[in-house]
């Protein structure tokens, strides 16, 4: 898989059924499980790689009343689901936040893709709960160079 296939697999959401994530998903996990499997690691890897640029302060400082401040609580958890909803709306929208930092979604997040390919290899070698891993860790202060010391 390269990275025009993630992205056509990403524009199959349905984002009709919002409110149903796993109605949103379900046409992206259809494609992903006609693929071989290495296609769906691929994709989780090329998703992570994706999150990960997406990790750092000017990111986290730009997601409304949650966004990252010196001393106060932060989610970690939320600024990544928010991370996921700037990848799921898209290579164009994705391509702009990763050069506009200010332009990171408020009070929105999506959740759900962080699980889709686990889902699409489950289904596809007929097991359960399976965990795919990727060289690049999508976790919040995983980028350092995204975080001042």
């Amino acid at each position: 898989m390269d990275e025009d296939v993630f992205w056509e697999v990403i524009a199959a959401f349905n984002w009709k059924k919002t409110g149903d994530d796993d109605a949103v998903l379900k046409p992206a996990l259809k494609k992903l499980v006609a693929m071989e499997v290495t296609d769906i690691q691929q994709f989780a890897e090329i998703l992570s790689e994706k999150l990960y640029q997406l990790d750092g302060l000017a990111y986290a400082s730009n997601i409304g009343p949650d966004s990252y401040k010196d001393g106060k609580h932060f989610s970690v958890d939320y600024f990544l689901y928010v991370r996921c909803c700037v990848v799921a709306n898209g290579k164009e929208y994705y391509e702009h936040v990763l050069s506009n930092p200010t332009e990171m979604p408020e009070e929105m997040d999506f959740e759900a893709l962080l699980y889709l390919a686990d889902e699409a290899y489950n289904k596809k070698m007929n097991t359960e709960d399976e965990n795919l891993y990727t060289r690049l860790s999508y976790e919040t202060y995983s980028n350092e160079k995204g975080w001042p010391a």
